[in-house]
């Protein structure tokens, strides 16, 4: 009978096993024909020390190392601005300043509103779009606002006062006593806090603004999605100040750290116009920081805030791949410009050497491949362009002028280099490269040449030297022949007008009121001193 009961029983369980295979496939089906969703990670100032380049000094990034052997991870991907602005308005836009004006500026909503920025294209996709941290510039008026289903503030005086990102504030820790830095101790803290680094007590890592926006990242890939998502969130690390938790400085040995390659008449072969520009702020910083004994005290600040952004990239990337939604997100990872940690005498960024321009940029996910360094020559302008071809985005209005790398990320090998192009500050200004040469441009009398496979730290000006002109005609037709104005610039109390929980830019119709700078000085007279400034 027992006998009998087990061959009745086979072809129904012969039907269960049929109808499992048949709904893994459905599974199977329903993700490969759903759009794939879009984690967009972005730190600030973080340049090519992190692990998975193998720049000197090296960084301890675990979890962009990890993303990176999963992925494809540029090593010769350079910025689209050499500063915050027109780098960030230049992904979103999808556009050069040379053409949008946004040379100083992160405006080009405000200037060109017939730009469709990138959150836009997924919303007009069907995409659900939610947004947290440093995406754009972090003054107030500068988020694009247009396009987000959700754009996530820690709190609401940010929501009502420009949507300015408040960083640091009187709800996020700072070290003590205040001023921290060995290079700012004693002085009055004036235009933020450059050059300022310090630990906080590890048990305040959770009221950092960073780990905040972490935090509510990961909840996001918790939830129920029933349209794809474009998840963005962008960190304040490493930019300054560096404070960050005590065990990310312990992860280091101070003393043991390697400071950069330095020339010490590295600037004599510049134009004279550039070489007193450069020599000044070496003098005002750089040397300053080598008088004071300081130089690995202050890149110990800078790594330690690095580890602290892989960190928090960690926290999201565990939540990916705990999520439904691990094996059908691309996820893309870049920093906003590279920064001087005293390479030819400077620091911060601002140049066009490799310094400013190399930045990390990593790919995984669907239609990536899985594990491969390429040293093909990209650029962060050409996101855009590869989000509308691998998400297919509607093309927005505006002209893209970056170059998908949708065939480079799935067939690296097989990618041919070419010369990107990576606008200055004024109109003409430019440098071109690609992975044999570096030409700067600064007007006809006023130019650099480096040959990088001989000089790779840029130390010999090749710009002089009739044997280059013609190296130098080619880099120069990559460059553009026609160059924006400028935009204006907008001033927050005159321009920006605050209605509610939202704001608009309108000439000469301001209302808005500064929030007072927040600076917990330690100093008796320091306080005082800032309280009489209502500070």
């Amino acid at each position: 009978m027992k006998a009998n009961l087990q061959v009745l029983l086979k072809p129904a369980s012969l039907l269960m096993c049929l109808a499992c295979v048949l709904c893994a496939s459905n599974i199977s089906l329903y993700a490969a024909d759903r759009p794939p969703n879009v984690l967009f990670l972005a730190v600030d100032d973080m340049n090519d020390f992190v692990g998975c380049l193998e720049s000197r000094p090296n960084a301890i990034t675990p979890n962009i190392d990890r993303l990176a052997a999963r992925g494809v991870c540029f090593t010769n991907g350079h910025t689209a601005g050499v500063f915050c602005a027109p780098s960030r308005a230049a992904i979103f836009s999808g556009q050069y300043a040379s053409t949008t004006g946004c040379y100083m500026t992160p405006s080009y909503f405000v200037h060109h509103p017939e730009i469709e920025s990138l959150q836009m294209s997924f919303a007009h996709a069907g995409y659900s779009t939610l947004g947290a941290g440093k995406l754009y510039h972090h003054p107030a008026g500068a988020i694009d606002q247009r396009g987000w289903t959700k754009f996530y503030l820690r709190n609401q005086f940010q929501r009502e006062g420009g949507w300015a990102l408040e960083s640091w504030s009187s709800d996020t820790p700072v070290p003590q006593p205040f001023p921290a830095s060995v290079y700012n101790q004693g002085k009055e803290i004036t235009g933020g806090l450059f050059l300022e680094w310090g630990a906080i007590p590890n048990d305040q890592e959770e009221q950092m603004a960073d780990t905040i926006r972490a935090n509510w990242a990961a909840e996001q890939l918790g939830r129920k999605h029933d349209k794809p998502f474009f998840l963005a969130c962008g960190f304040y690390a490493p930019h300054y100040p560096n404070y960050c938790p005590q065990k990310y400085f312990d992860l280091y040995d101070r003393d043991a750290i390697e400071t950069p390659a330095f020339k010490e008449d590295d600037l004599d072969d510049l134009p004279d116009k550039i070489r007193k520009q450069r020599q000044n702020r070496k003098a005002f910083h750089y040397d300053k920081l080598v008088e004071m004994g300081a130089w690995k005290d202050a890149l110990h600040g800078y790594l330690a805030c690095t580890s602290y952004a892989d960190a928090m990239v960690g926290r999201i990337l565990n939540a990916l791949e705990a999520s439904p939604y691990a094996d059908n997100t691309i996820v893309v990872l870049w920093s906003d410009h590279g920064y001087h940690l005293g390479e030819k005498g400077q620091w911060g960024k601002h140049t066009l050497w490799e310094r400013t321009s190399n930045v990390p940029f990593v790919w995984a996910g669907p239609g990536v491949a899985k594990g491969i360094r390429t040293d093909v020559t990209v650029s962060l302008i050409d996101i855009y362009p590869t989000l509308v071809e691998t998400c297919n985005l509607p093309a927005p209005r505006q002209t893209l002028e970056g170059v998908s790398l949708a065939t480079t990320l799935k067939h690296p090998a097989g990618a041919d280099d070419r010369t990107v192009y990576l606008p200055y500050i004024n109109p003409g200004e430019y440098t071109v490269m690609n992975r044999d040469w570096r030409y700067i441009h600064y007007d006809d009398k006023n130019q650099e040449l480096y040959k990088l496979t001989e000089d790779p730290h840029e130390w010999n000006n090749l710009a002089s030297d009739p044997q280059y002109a013609d190296v130098i005609s080619k880099l120069q037709a990559s460059a553009p022949t026609e160059f924006a104005n400028p935009e204006p610039k907008l001033n927050e109390r005159r321009d920006l007008v605050i209605e509610g929980e939202t704001f608009r830019w309108e000439k000469g119709q301001g209302n808005f009121v500064p929030h007072p700078k927040y600076l917990p000085y330690s100093d008796p007279a320091m306080k005082q001193k800032q309280s009489k400034q209502g500070r």
